[in-house]
């Protein structure tokens, strides 16, 4: 196995540790706070060198996925970076790249399906610029209301990471399934193993709902890191 692929197994293994330690200790502790950053430290290697290894070996779906992740993940983090109302040149930057990047993924998508190559795969490639759209709106939404504060301010923070965690978990069950011992790979039905994946999501929208319909987090206060920085 080539020393890059293993270098990206190692960091993606590793994202998924850190962030499963994030997610399941008390929010705000110290352990918390280290796990969180250690899973933004390892998950950027980790989606950076999938870029890289997307480009190396001309899979373009897998280029456009660590691409969308690392900004996710970096305007998740920027997000509690912040002070409450604030933003700055990086979220128009991000805004214009996520924006350049979503009308590209469309045109190509596209563009691989009448033609019939597997440039962004179809499916996949729709789902990359459906998420890319998304986050352009989102951003362009900040920037028009000059940053976010309170609830919306963690919610942000919450899903970006969150979808960073669950492309790590995604790629490795059953992502690198050949990993796996002879009796997990022969698991039928293989929907089990993305129950993982699954839960990911589940905790996602648990915390969604839990920031954006309850007090705990309606003022933010300036200066202080939410307390989540996963889940």
């Amino acid at each position: 196995m080539a020393p890059d692929v293993i270098f990206h197994a190692t960091a993606g293994a590793a994202g998924i540790v850190a962030g499963a330690t994030a997610l399941f200790t008390s929010k705000g502790g110290g352990l918390h706070r280290k796990a969180g950053t250690a899973f933004f430290i390892v998950m950027m290697i980790a989606a950076a060198t999938a870029t890289w290894l997307g480009y190396r070996i001309g899979n373009m779906g897998f280029a456009v996925a660590g691409v969308l992740i690392l900004y996710l993940l970096a305007t998740g983090w920027m997000t509690v970076r912040r002070r409450p109302g604030q933003t700055g040149l990086f979220e128009v930057g991000a805004f214009l790249l996520v924006a350049t990047g979503a009308a590209a993924s469309f045109f190509f998508t596209i563009r691989s399906v009448q033609d019939g190559t597997a440039l962004l795969g179809g499916i996949p490639g729709f789902i990359f610029s459906i998420v890319a759209a998304l986050a352009a709106a989102l951003d362009l939404s900040v920037i028009l209301r000059r940053g976010l504060s309170g609830r919306q301010r963690i919610a942000r923070h919450l899903w970006r990471t969150h979808v960073g965690l669950f492309a790590a978990v995604g790629s490795f069950f059953p992502g690198q399934l050949q990993f796996f011992p002879d009796f997990i790979q022969q698991v039928r039905p293989l929907i089990l193993l993305f129950i993982p994946s699954f839960l990911i999501i589940g905790l996602m929208m648990f915390w969604l709902v839990f920031v954006m319909f309850t007090k705990k987090f309606a003022q933010a206060r300036p200066g202080i890191t939410p307390k989540a920085s996963v889940g």
